[in-house]
């Protein structure tokens, strides 16, 4: 059963170590429990709805709870604390495109606002109802999750949007194919939802972002739907399928997918390396990035993250016999780590590891096998979970971040840290901070920031602190030359920020396209756009 007011299943529970506990205790302080609110509180609190009955729309109140929030930090506070603000009127499940294009019918008729809504794992505030005069209706996707078509011949399957990443893995893999894309969302978000926010998979180093796996598919409008035909490449004219990725649900509805697929690799294995300092891991994981050698994956943990990841780990005195032995190999304080994925045929995979071993020692790193790989590739998507943990212990935990050239990845890092660690220091409070690249490519790297601090002594002082510190990094980001997102797309918490990346003849263009789809905004309003 999935959380109403939080990550995942319910059955999944991921323990803070005891050692983890003190870490956090000397780095911040005793963390500050807050009171969590019950469902049946929350269940009283959802006003009638405006909608007269409709077959495709329920007006259930626990449906509606559970479709109101996404997972950004003021979504889970608004849950935790049971204040949720909003709730749309109604939910709607269509199962075909043809219920998609009856929806969109009835918001016209109706004067209705509708949010497409696939997972609901947004981190950035792209489902949320806002206030307004006309009703609010979330058009869930979720029973639009069927594999429809695959032809084995050009290796593109179709897909209903609403499938979430098991679902699209296991009827691909029954067939002998991946997608190859895994978000560390993955078992929660779907499809429709990576194309519309534009996703980046964990080993797109293979793969490829969501763009890349992008084919084709339609898209329903209220004038009809807009097909977007197969072209391994075209030349004629701009490639339309760029105004769907990152279109956010603003110029219409996803009701097929069309993606680039894979057979099933015959190996694949993750290790984990230490370097003996950030300077030196940097060089490295460039190198490995711009000499293209075939990896899956890589990420490259900073020193205060390989810190913080061994001490949250558990099992204290494997962890202290691996420092002494990284000490002895010359990886001591300092040290950063670095997982890598290679995926292939045996012999591929062979040659990958010698390159990727080769180019690493050359910067002083120390193999340590795949132990630590397995490790990652066993919790890869239950980060998320961690929060329900720190929370239970008194602390918040958010992430955020964006990607820039080789040039500015150290410059921008370090400003986006200082902007956290130093963003409460007004009321007397301490913010852990710790980073990873989690994409690379030969020009950039993404960046991706973890921070971790007191709630205080309300929910309004933990949502305020919040504020404060997602401005001060986003500030730091759109000022230094790095994207407002990566990978977590723009929804309402990064709008304000768009158009210093996009620029006013960018802006200007993107809300004609909205104003062309949508002219009476039903679609997501606010979201992507401001206003």
């Amino acid at each position: 059963m999935r959380r109403w007011n939080g990550w995942g299943d319910e059955a999944t529970v991921v323990e803070l170590p005891a050692n983890g506990a003190v870490f956090l205790a000397e780095r911040i302080s005793e963390g500050q429990p807050l009171p969590d609110a019950s469902l049946e509180q929350v269940l009283a609190r959802v006003p009638a709805s405006r909608l007269a009955p409709h077959p495709l729309i329920t007006l259930d109140p626990e449906t509606r709870v559970r479709h109101a929030r996404g997972q950004s930090l003021p979504d889970w506070l608004a849950m935790r604390e049971g204040d949720f603000g909003l709730f749309p009127d109604g939910v709607a499940f269509p199962e075909t495109p043809e219920q998609v294009r009856q929806l969109l019918a009835l918001a016209v008729e109706r004067d209705l606002v509708l949010i497409p809504y696939g997972g609901g794992t947004s981190v950035a505030g792209h489902i949320n109802p806002q206030a307004g005069e006309r009703p609010v209706v979330t058009l869930s996707l979720e029973r639009m999750n069927r594999l429809l078509e695959l032809d084995e011949v050009s290796q593109i399957a179709t897909f209903g949007p609403g499938a979430s990443g098991p679902q699209v893995e296991s009827q691909l893999r029954a067939r002998g194919y991946t997608l190859g894309h895994f978000p560390q969302s993955w078992e929660l978000s779907t499809l429709g939802g990576w194309v519309a926010s534009r996703s980046s998979g964990q080993q797109s180093l293979r793969y490829g972002r969501i763009e890349q796996l992008f084919a084709g598919g339609t898209l329903e409008t209220f004038a009809g739907p807009m097909e977007l035909p197969t072209f391994p490449a075209s030349a004629a004219g701009p490639d339309l399928r760029e105004m769907v990725l990152g279109s956010e649900g603003r110029f219409g509805v996803i009701s097929e997918v069309r993606v680039r697929v894979t057979r099933l690799a015959e190996q694949e294995s993750f290790y984990a390396v230490f370097l003996p300092s950030w300077n030196q891991a940097l060089k490295g994981i460039r190198s490995l990035a711009q000499a293209r050698v075939p990896l899956s994956m890589l990420r490259l943990s900073n020193a205060i993250e390989t810190e913080t990841q061994l001490a949250l780990a558990g099992h204290p005195g494997q962890i202290a016999l691996l420092e002494k032995y990284l000490a002895l190999r010359g990886a001591g304080a300092g040290k950063c780590m670095l997982t890598f994925g290679v995926t292939g045929s045996r012999g591929q995979n062979a040659a990958s590891l010698k390159q990727a071993r080769r180019l690493l020692k050359s910067f002083g790193g120390v193999f340590t096998g795949t132990l630590l790989g397995k490790k990652w590739e066993h919790n890869r998507f239950r980060f998320p979970y961690l929060r329900h943990a720190l929370w239970s212990a008194g602390y918040v935990v958010d992430t955020l971040e964006t990607a820039t050239d080789w040039v500015n990845v150290d410059s921008l890092l370090n400003r986006i840290e200082a902007s956290l660690r130093n963003g409460l220091k007004e009321e007397g409070e301490r913010v852990h901070v710790f980073t990873h690249l989690s994409h690379v490519y030969g020009e950039g790297s993404s960046i991706y920031t973890t921070y971790v601090y007191r709630p205080g002594g309300s929910y309004a002082e933990a949502l305020a602190r919040w504020s404060k510190l997602k401005r001060a990094a986003s500030e730091e980001i759109a000022q230094n030359r790095g994207t407002i997102s990566h990978q977590h797309g723009v929804g309402r918490d990064h709008a304000p920020w768009l158009p210093v990346e996009k620029g006013p003849l960018g802006m200007a263009a993107l809300r004609s396209l909205a104003q062309h789809f949508d002219p009476e905004g039903r679609l997501a309003p606010g979201v992507l756009l401001e206003g």
